[in-house]
């Protein structure tokens, strides 16, 4: 590889003579050229000088600053190297922070960093170790390519990559596209979505292929041989219709799953039940909840889960209780339909004596009566 930039890293008073390599290349990209839509001839932009009209070939064209008033002042290479800036020819380290702390929109340009020289091999390389170590990265100014910028540097397979970064003030603000108005997301949506995001899987890096490319490859052949190309295969998705965001993610974790070799399970009418019944609980206190990692969800899962558990647990005391007490119950009607009849046995027995008596008076007053007939 040809280097781009050769300097040093100035690393407190340790000089690290260093060469920047490019660190990507975009062979891949699909490139078209310009063409006249009548004839299919190419168009050519040729640089013609304002003043004369004249083309200009490339080596005298050189570089002009435009002033507030419009004027050109031109500004030659040496003009630019006699510049009393330090960063010109040394990447000078400002300080050490952790990754997580450099926001990635701030990432332009990536390089790889070399020893330049049998001497610079062990700075190089404990600079390397000691971010590695540390699990830090170094924060530096340079300039290159005409202008100064900020700059990355992290230990990568065995070398030290250099990532060039935008000023802070390059960098947009996102008020303006987020969301105005606040947002309620329920618990179990959340969770169904994490879920999805376990359900993916790792990357595998053997999968990513330009397809786009592919497909143009794959036209300019058909065109090259005077076929037809191919009919264009249907896009996915359901474009701007309304969706319904639950239904949407179970599907979504069940084809994961369906993908992966792995049964649907945890999704479908069961799912779609149990998802209800949470949003019925969380209704009243829905709000927006950030993703705090794995683990902080799987504690939270667990917790739910445990909960959950908890709850069976107790309707099912409740409902052993209650039927406990059921056949307690059915012993005291029996008990009281028991005094019931005894009562309704004496109360039969009273009458029967009363019929009983009142025969022996009605037997007594004919015994008298003929008694009395026969006297007479």
């Amino acid at each position: 590889m040809r280097s781009v930039w050769n300097g040093s890293i100035s690393f407190g008073l340790v000089s690290i003579p260093v060469k920047t390599y490019s660190a990507t290349e975009r062979t891949s990209s699909v490139s078209f050229v310009r063409i006249h839509e009548k004839d299919g001839g190419r168009i050519h932009y040729r640089k013609v000088c304002e003043l004369d009209g004249e083309e200009v070939p490339n080596e005298e064209v050189g570089k002009g600053y435009q002033a507030a008033d419009d004027t050109i002042v031109p500004i030659t290479d040496e003009d630019l190297a006699k510049l009393p800036l330090p960063t010109t020819k040394t990447l000078t380290i400002l300080a050490f922070v952790g990754a997580d702390e450099i926001d990635p929109l701030q990432l332009d340009k990536s390089y790889f960093l070399g020893p330049n020289g049998v001497a610079a091999a062990k700075p190089y390389a404990l600079l390397r170790d000691a971010l590695e170590h540390q699990e830090k990265v170094a924060i530096g100014k340079v300039a290159m390519h005409g202008r100064e910028t900020l700059a990355m540097l992290r230990s990568h397979d065995g070398a030290i990559a250099m990532h060039t970064l935008l000023w802070p003030d390059q960098v947009r603000s996102a008020r303006t596209v987020a969301p105005r108005d606040d947002v309620e997301i329920r618990q179990n949506e959340l969770t169904l979505a994490e879920t999805l995001m376990d359900s993916l899987g790792d990357l595998d890096e053997a999968e990513l292929h330009d397809d786009y490319r592919e497909a143009v490859e794959e036209l300019v052949a058909a065109k090259l041989e005077g076929g037809e190309p191919a009919a264009p295969r249907a896009a996915s998705g359901t474009g701007g219709k309304v969706i319904d965001l639950m239904a949407a993610l179970e599907n979504s974790v069940r084809a994961a799953r369906e993908s992966r070799g792995e049964g649907g399970g945890g999704t479908g009418e069961g799912g779609a039940a149990e998802a209800e019944q949470d949003e019925g609980q969380d209704e009243e206190s829905a709000s927006v909840t950030p993703i705090r990692g794995r683990k902080a969800t799987a504690k939270k899962a667990a917790a739910k889960t445990a909960s959950g558990s908890g709850t069976k647990k107790t309707a099912a005391r409740k409902t052993s209780g209650s039927a406990a007490k059921k056949p307690a119950s059915g012993k005291a009607s029996g008990s009281s339909g028991t005094k019931k009849t005894a009562a309704g046995t004496g109360s039969g027995g009273k009458k029967a004596t009363a019929k009983k008596t009142a025969a022996k008076s009605a037997a007594k007053s004919t015994a008298k009566k003929s008694g009395k007939r026969a006297s007479a």
